[in-house]
């Protein structure tokens, strides 16, 4: 194929792959403003229409998740951002969505597991901070000491002073609810994580 009609191919498909995305992003504007008009039906329709244009148009699956949650329906919330992540597995956040239409659901180890990936992924502190409330309302002191480490670890690489404080703080309240059954405190297993846990317990006491 000469490069002539490759230029010529190119020059076809992409205008009506803005107008696709422009008409699908017009949508999302018409869908919120329906919204905002308490017309929920109406908003529903018009995301939907907007996916069925573009269906990697990360404002339609984010506003059709949300939507579905504000009414009330975590569970079809929970099926829109799964076929989010399936047909545009980079919209990272609707890893957040999932989780919290999970966790509502009271599928709680789901919901922690997409919420701990998408806070690897992304290094964010507010979805680790997010995944340490979980435990700690589940009764998971552990796994809540654990995630505020991790938090401590990332305010010491970043040098962030407030977060650095929060979770020096909040690690020394969890060791005392820990007590024994910390790991960190007295490893078991001599390798590099248990040491640098132990160390990161014995820094902040």
């Amino acid at each position: 194929m000469s490069r002539f009609v490759v230029f010529g191919i190119l020059c076809v498909c992409l205008p009506k792959a803005t107008a696709a995305g422009s008409s699908a992003d017009e949508l999302v504007r018409q869908a919120r403003a329906h919204e905002a008009a308490h017309e929920e039906d109406v908003a529903v329709r018009r995301y939907t229409e907007a996916l069925t244009i573009d269906g990697s148009n990360a404002s339609a699956w984010a506003g059709l998740g949300a939507l579905r949650m504000r009414l009330g329906d975590p569970a079809e919330a929970e099926r829109v951002y799964s076929a989010a992540l399936e047909r545009a597995p980079w919209l990272r956040i609707s890893l957040v969505g999932r989780a919290r239409a999970r966790w509502t659901l009271g599928r709680h180890a789901q919901a922690e597991e997409d919420l701990e990936t998408y806070a690897e992924l992304q290094g964010d502190a507010g979805a680790y901070r997010e995944l340490a409330d979980w435990y700690g309302m589940d009764g998971r002191t552990p796994a809540q000491l654990a995630t505020w480490r991790r938090l401590l670890a990332s305010a010491l690489e970043t040098s962030d002073t407030s977060l650095l404080s929060e979770a020096r703080r909040t690690v020394r309240a969890l060791v005392i609810l820990v007590d024994g059954s910390d790991p960190a405190s007295s490893p078991v297993d001599p390798d590099p994580t248990r040491r640098a846990m132990a160390q990161i317990a014995r820094h902040v006491r």
